[in-house]
């Protein structure tokens, strides 16, 4: 299409910016063909909320989180993931499902965007093929699909593509997904034409997602302190956990959805289309006892092509070991006994 560089002469200059508005839309049309729910465009600059993060590192929000510090540098700007960036194409996907828990001691809890399959595979796959699309028509064109395996701060370049605001409990929200969601990102060397950046904060006076965090994981509005939330226990923490957060899991297993859960916005926000999301019945009621019981393969069969593979077998089944030993679910006795020797710290302590 010719939108390398623009040429000096107006008339031609204007041809090229028309060009490019044509392709962007373009883009968003085939981005949505592919099965997005959302998608935005935003300029490649310095992300708004970099100088935040930087404060968040240092009250020590992180927790054991080290790469947040180690690549905070490289989330000044996206041209650390893409030399030369000029654009970033921002996607959203819906994970949101209402099915609901059994009401039953031996069952542990899932966060939604983790009962069906992998987001990150999928997303992946799809942008790469919209990366092709783009290329096919400015073969000059270079670009980098990511999905959270870049130091891109996807929420603040979400907000600036106009999906959505950036709400207290630091999910992004949009209208009218909600904040049941996952991101992706196709980064281009070619300047597009941004859509505006959603500037309302429709979070109003509402503190309940605050208000309702079982381990009063945050320190204020747009503050959590990952050291007190049971996403990073269940997910991020390897080894034993520490015995003041061992027994306030809550029934969590892996992440939690309760800021989500009691925000406004989700109670009438749409459930998600895509098939690979759909909730498998073995995550939704997840049978912890089974869980203990598990072998390596059976472990590895179970995990493949799920986003619960981030907090590896060994972290799984010590959550359910704290879960069931915080119940006192006596019919576990025998499976948590057996683990007591268990070559992992994490697994043996919890089953102790």
């Amino acid at each position: 299409m010719g939108l390398g560089r623009d040429p000096p002469e107006t008339s031609v200059r204007e041809g090229v910016v028309d060009q490019r508005v044509e392709l962007a839309n373009a883009l968003k049309a085939e981005a949505e063909r592919l099965g997005f729910d959302a998608v935005g465009i935003a300029a490649a600059v310095s992300p708004p909320g970099h100088a935040h993060l930087r404060h968040w590192l240092e009250r020590g929000f992180a927790a054991g989180m080290g790469y947040m510090a180690k690549h905070e540098d490289a989330r000044r700007h996206p041209d650390s993931v893409l030399e030369g960036v000029r654009t970033v194409v921002m996607v959203a996907m819906s994970t949101h499902s209402r099915t609901q828990e059994r009401v039953d001691p031996t069952k542990g809890k899932v966060a939604r965007y983790a009962r069906g399959g992998d987001y990150h595979r999928l997303l992946w796959d799809r942008l790469e093929v919209l990366r092709e699309w783009v290329r096919c028509r400015v073969p000059e064109v270079s670009g980098r699909a990511v999905v959270d395996t870049a130091p891109l701060m996807e929420r603040d370049f979400a907000r600036l593509a106009g999906l959505g605001w950036i709400a207290k409990n630091t999910m992004l929200i949009g209208r009218p997904m909600g904040s049941f969601t996952v991101l992706g990102a196709l980064l281009l060397d070619l300047e597009l034409p941004p859509d505006a950046p959603f500037e309302a904060n429709h979070c109003g006076t509402c503190t309940r997602c605050l208000d309702a965090c079982p381990t009063d994981a945050f320190a204020g509005p747009y503050q959590l302190d990952a050291s007190r939330c049971i996403s990073y226990w269940t997910i991020e923490h390897r080894g034993a956990v520490p015995e003041v957060w061992a027994d306030r899991l809550e029934g969590w297993v892996f992440g939690c959805d309760v800021c989500q859960e009691v925000c406004p916005w989700n109670r009438k926000a749409p459930e998600g289309q895509e098939p690979t999301f759909a909730p498998r019945a073995e995550w939704v009621d997840a049978d912890l006892i089974a869980w203990l019981n598990w072998d390596e393969a059976r472990w590895r069969e179970m995990l493949r092509g799920t986003a619960l593979k981030r907090a590896k077998a060994v972290g799984l089944m010590r959550n359910a070991a704290l879960v069931l030993g915080t119940r006192r679910v006596a019919t576990a006795r025998a499976a948590l006994a057996r683990l007591t020797d268990h070559p992992d710290e994490g697994v043996n302590a919890a089953a102790r």
